[in-house]
């Protein structure tokens, strides 16, 4: 039997994308009216995307918790992709820094943050069912990959009933991206975001000067640096750089390596690390054991 060829294994991937898209329209068709826990990055966005094609715009909200803990770009961002769709969008003042799970930082911070932040949006909702025609079902963009990461925001999602259309769909986070790109979306190849507070160890207590002083730097040094995916972890006062392991090398050079160190400084910190391993994802997740995380 001849092996299956390029294009074979391309058409097969094609049409298993297909599917996959079809299964998430149906679904949310069948949910008759959502609100997107929209955050604006690659997930959220395809998902508010997909949710007006199937549903159409007088039965999508897209409401996007404008916290402390979320980059001002990114906030930028959601309120742009929401622009481009033709979305109603709302954006909903909401202080994570007053959440005593939250502020602690230890590892069940997702759990205590999106917890809060559901309940909030979920109440909104509900008070929207009840001078309109019925109750949006809230949904979040979880994909089939984050399984593979420390996530106990997805719990906190589960027992409030938030739907993961796209973890139901089967969609991974290249199919979101394929996806994306083929819907015209300018998230389609965004980097990974997260939210600031994952740049501080865990135990190091949240506070608003120190989520605006890791903003400052990784604004610096995209700014400096013109880097795309980074994060600088928060040792204060030392600064570790995470940066694509290909970058490093270039980064290390004398003349960029002063001004990148001069920028970081200048945004708050007194020392400047470069990780030698680069960046990956949920790195400061390294060493939790299961299950005690």
């Amino acid at each position: 039997m001849p092996e299956p060829t390029t294009t074979d294994t391309s058409a097969a991937h094609a049409s298993t994308l297909e599917t996959r898209e079809r299964q998430l329209l149906e679904l949310l068709a069948g949910l008759g009216r959502v609100a997107v826990a929209f955050s604006g990055g690659v997930d959220s966005s395809y998902l508010l995307a997909a949710a007006l094609d199937a549903l159409g715009r007088e039965r999508v909200v897209a409401l996007t918790a404008d916290s402390p803990l979320l980059p001002r770009a990114e906030r930028d961002t959601a309120v742009e992709v929401a622009r481009l769709l033709g979305a109603d969008h709302r954006l909903i003042p909401f202080d994570d820094l007053a959440i005593a799970g939250v502020v602690e930082n230890s590892p069940q911070r997702c759990y205590y943050c999106k917890r809060a932040r559901f309940e909030a949006l979920r109440a909104l909702v509900r008070e929207a069912a009840e001078a309109s025609s019925g109750e949006a079902v809230l949904v979040h963009g979880e994909n089939v990959d984050d399984a593979d990461d420390f996530r106990p925001g997805a719990v906190a999602a589960r027992e409030l009933g938030v739907r993961a259309p796209l973890v139901e769909a089967g969609l991974s986070k290249a199919d979101i991206r394929a996806l994306s790109r083929r819907r015209g979306l300018p998230t389609w190849d965004h980097p990974a975001a997260a939210c600031l507070a994952s740049r501080f160890p865990y135990g190091t207590p949240l506070t608003r000067e120190g989520l605006e002083r890791v903003e400052r730097a990784e604004s610096a040094l995209q700014t400096v640096a013109g880097l795309r995916q980074v994060r600088v972890r928060d040792h204060y006062p030392v600064a570790r750089i995470e940066a694509p392991p290909q970058e490093i090398a270039r980064l290390a050079a004398p003349d960029l390596r002063r001004r990148i160190h001069d920028a970081i400084v200048a945004a708050g910190y007194r020392y400047v690390t470069l990780d030698l391993l680069g960046y990956r994802m949920g790195s400061l997740n390294e060493g939790i054991e299961e299950p005690g995380r």
